[in-house]
């Protein structure tokens, strides 16, 4: 969350950041909280003061009548000071409350806009493939190729479940390792992340656990819920910790599944692998000092193209629009594979899919989880935090499928991942 001063000094820039992203949140009510919780704690501490006055008055050579008036006053002290600990815990949870919808403040150069058509591409990387003859969808391909078997997995666990199997388990396999490799040349040290966190670690990234918006799910009666991404169990690893600065920055990656409701996604494209309740990913997370956030930001996006420039397939960076930024993000770099299947009437030949992104969140997320450093003044400070995608799975299979497909219905495997999966190409098995 913003510090609560910043807030306050810069209360029309804050609600202007607040229009910008689209978002419903009462930047004045946080002031006025905050101005309440100032108030009640001098009050507080001023009944404190006054109790120890009364409390040493009480040690002193006084007679019974004297005695007696401290009495009462001590009681009526007492009762004050429990009233006003009541009252400034009910304003601080309040304040808390109303903080937490505030989202990060957007970077400078981020383009101003409400949805995703509003992001501003930056840049493409490859050629797109022209086919000479019509190209299938993923879907299409991974049921004729029988690597994934979409009707099952809805039989069995419900719409958006899948299942991989023969070569799709292998090419699954090999981008994991294939990502983990480039993470481990760059630094990364690489995790296996849990499957469940708590809730107030999920609050601290800026996931919201509960509510029909909510995109996790919670485990009934246990405080915890399945992960969306590992960006939650990497981000809290170190929650509440103060960090070595010359141990900064931290390079972790992490390999888990991802658990998500996708509440209200629909529509043409999300279908078949691009938007499901379950999949892997490996994340890219970083803790960092905070001069060092954007260079590193620079460094999480290039590792990003590196791997899909890697595998052969086309894409574009866009920068990520206010409106779609997400609340902790400060910026946020998107990649969007092309996508053959996404033909329709205004994209006969396919359209762009994002397929991984990464985002500096500052100290957004470190000031909700309590991740500081000790600088060299000596006083504890807030690190950056930031995350960025190297493989979602899914979509990099539907990447593959889709770009490398083969008039005879085949599936040409990319060179990067050839000896991975021990084979160079996948044949269908009837007819696509």
């Amino acid at each position: 969350m913003l510090d609560y001063k910043f807030i306050k000094d810069n209360l029309d820039v804050v609600k202007q950041n607040i229009k910008n992203r689209n978002m419903s949140a009462d930047a004045d009510a946080v002031v006025q909280l905050y101005d309440k919780r100032t108030s009640l704690v001098t009050q507080l501490q001023s009944f404190q003061q006054k109790r120890n006055e009364n409390a040493n008055a009480m040690k002193s050579k006084i007679n019974d009548a004297v005695r007696k008036t401290l009495i009462e006053a001590g009681k009526q002290l007492k009762d004050d000071i429990a009233a006003a600990e009541k009252e400034l815990s009910q304003t601080e949870s309040a304040l808390e409350e109303a903080a937490r919808k505030i989202p990060n403040m957007a970077h400078p150069k981020a383009p101003i806009g409400k949805v995703d058509s509003e992001n501003l591409e930056v840049k493409k990387v490859g050629n797109v493939r022209s086919f000479s003859f019509k190209p299938k969808d993923h879907v299409a391909l991974g049921e004729a190729l029988d690597i994934i078997d979409f009707e099952r997995g809805t039989k069995v666990s419900g719409q958006k479940f899948y299942y991989l199997k023969n070569e799709a388990v292998f090419l699954e396999q090999a981008l994991i390792m294939y990502a983990l490799n480039i993470l481990r040349k760059h630094g990364f040290t690489p995790f296996i992340t849990p499957d469940l966190a708590k809730q107030e670690v999920l609050q601290g990234i800026g996931f919201n656990p509960r509510g029909n918006e909510s995109n996790v799910y919670c485990i009934e009666d246990e405080n915890t819920c399945l992960v969306a991404t590992a960006e939650i169990t990497l981000g809290g690893y170190h929650s509440g910790e103060i960090l070595e600065k010359s141990k900064l920055p931290l390079l972790y990656c992490g390999l888990s599944h991802c658990f998500r409701r996708e509440a209200g996604a629909a529509g043409h494209f999300s279908k078949g692998l691009y938007r499901v309740h379950q999949f892997d990913k490996v994340e890219m997370f970083v803790y960092c000092l905070p001069e060092q956030s954007d260079e590193l930001h620079e460094k999480l996006r290039q590792i990003e193209e590196e791997i899909f420039s890697g595998l052969g397939i086309p894409f574009r960076v866009v920068d990520t629009c206010t409106g779609d930024l997400g609340a902790p993000a400060y910026r946020k770099w998107d990649l969007e594979a092309w996508m053959p299947g996404r033909s329709d009437e205004a994209h006969p030949a396919g359209d762009w899919g994002e397929v991984t992104s990464t985002s500096n969140c500052t100290d957004y997320q470190a000031r909700r989880l309590g991740v500081k450093y000790k600088d060299d003044d000596g006083k504890n400070k807030f690190v950056h935090m930031l995350n960025g995608t190297a493989i979602a799975v899914g979509r990099a299979m539907l990447a593959i499928l889709e770009n490398y497909q083969n008039e005879d219905g085949s599936v040409t495997i990319p060179d990067a991942l050839k000896q991975l999966c021990g084979f160079d190409k996948i044949a269908p098995k009837h007819e696509v």
